[in-house]
């Protein structure tokens, strides 16, 4: 039988911001925002404590953003300054982690099963890492003690920011989660919680209390939430090292054969804003674009094409429409897109200009407009939904309802 897992949840608080702080202790106390300024096209990258308290977000509009706070601090970030402060975080914690996953810059999962030896001695560490972080680094992080990565992260988040939490098994997790609302359940976004409340389904509980009829209505998807509900989360945490990975990618296989390639070019650009947020979260940065298509007979092809930039969802979205048109037009079971020829933190620095560039405006009206077209053609709502559309599981929903539900005529 397996020794049950150890996981500690590092999450900095407010990362990008804090670091700010920290150089300029003028800013302390101030409603501080990152990203674009006010004048520009953009959104918030993070924001402090201070801003949040008046609505602010990550992802916000930043005109929303000055709407809301006019007199807030407004600055771009720094990505060479915060990466460096990154490589210095993962230095602390590697000093207690048998396996490390890394999630973001500001965020990981530390397997200390077998270093810690004890779920006591892992809760020691978990305050040294607190303390280091603040004594070395002068910033502060909120760490999750727990028995699976679910837990860990759910106990990260308790006690922001600054905070400290345990949960040592399922039944403190079920204690802890049933009352709360359904979007507290990792994978629940905002469209399946519409879907769950329309049936009556509003808290945690009501989920474990309906598992079988959850099921049924959700497939795998229903299995998991339920899952989760209970306690149940057996995965492990994976080392992932972004010097590793020569190319990264995501695809859809579709329940039945798709001739329409009018609907291949839609999925493309869910795939494409799919590509870069797990490219973004990873600190990936690609210099090629691929296309891979499956056709009904499982014969498969990929397409490539060299770019002098491959981040962002624009590039990879038009750079995989140029590819499709070259392709054979046959049946097709599966689509991907992805980047290759991939740099992380210590190879090619991510400048301003990739967060505010030249073309950013035009980025943001292609996938913007793209957006609109596929509301409008399928009747699907994106705003307010877009983080749920990075998730496999809805993703694949999404894509599948597009083929189900493509206009006629």
């Amino acid at each position: 039988m397996a020794r049950s897992q150890i996981i500690i949840h590092v999450d900095m608080d407010a990362f990008y911001a804090s670091v700010e702080i920290r150089d300029d202790p003028g800013l302390a106390g101030k409603p501080l925002i990152i990203g674009a300024l006010p004048s520009e096209r953009g959104v918030v990258a993070t924001c402090s404590y201070e801003a949040r308290k008046f609505g602010v977000h990550s992802a916000m509009n930043i005109k929303e953003a000055y709407r809301l706070c006019p007199n807030a601090v407004y600055m771009h970030p720094d990505f060479e300054k915060y990466r460096k402060v990154s490589a210095q975080i993962r230095n602390i914690w590697n000093d207690y982690a048998v396996v490390m996953e890394t999630v973001a810059l500001d965020e990981a999962y530390l397997d200390v099963t077998y270093s810690a030896g004890s779920f006591e001695r892992a809760g020691e560490m978990a305050r040294e890492i607190q303390s280091r972080i603040r004594s070395e680094l002068g910033l502060t992080c909120s760490v999750g003690v727990a028995y699976s990565k679910t837990a860990a992260k759910t106990a990260s988040e308790e006690k922001k920011p600054n905070g400290y939490f345990e949960i040592p098994d399922a039944e403190a997790f079920v204690e802890l989660m049933s009352d709360r609302d359904v979007r507290a359940l990792y994978t629940v976004g905002g469209k399946t919680a519409e879907k769950l409340n329309r049936i009556g389904i509003h808290t945690v509980r009501d989920i474990q209390e309906r598992r079988e009829e959850i099921e049924e209505r959700f497939g795998k998807h229903g299995r998991l939430m339920t899952e989760l509900a209970m306690g149940i989360d057996d995965r492990r945490v994976t080392a992932y090292k972004p010097e590793d990975a020569k190319s990264l990618s995501r695809e859809i296989t579709f329940q039945e054969d798709v001739s329409n390639y009018d609907l291949l070019r839609d999925a493309l650009l869910l795939l494409a804003l799919s590509v870069e947020e797990r490219a973004g979260r990873h600190g990936l940065h690609g210099y090629g674009v691929t296309l891979k298509l499956t056709y009904a007979d499982m014969k498969s092809i990929t397409r490539s094409r060299i770019v002098t930039s491959a981040a962002n969802a624009a590039t990879i979205y038009t750079e995989t429409l140029r590819l499709l048109d070259q392709v054979e037009k046959r049946p097709v079971r599966l689509v991907g897109a992805g980047i290759y020829n991939l740099s992380g933190d210590e190879g090619r620095q991510m400048t301003i200009d990739d967060y505010l560039g030249e073309s950013s405006a035009e980025d943001e009206r292609v996938i913007n407009a793209g957006l609109q077209r596929l509301g409008e053609k399928y009747g699907l709502d994106f705003a307010g939904h877009l983080d749920d559309i990075y998730k496999g599981t809805v993703l694949y929903r999404t894509i599948e309802y597009m083929r189900k539900h493509y206009p006629e005529g």
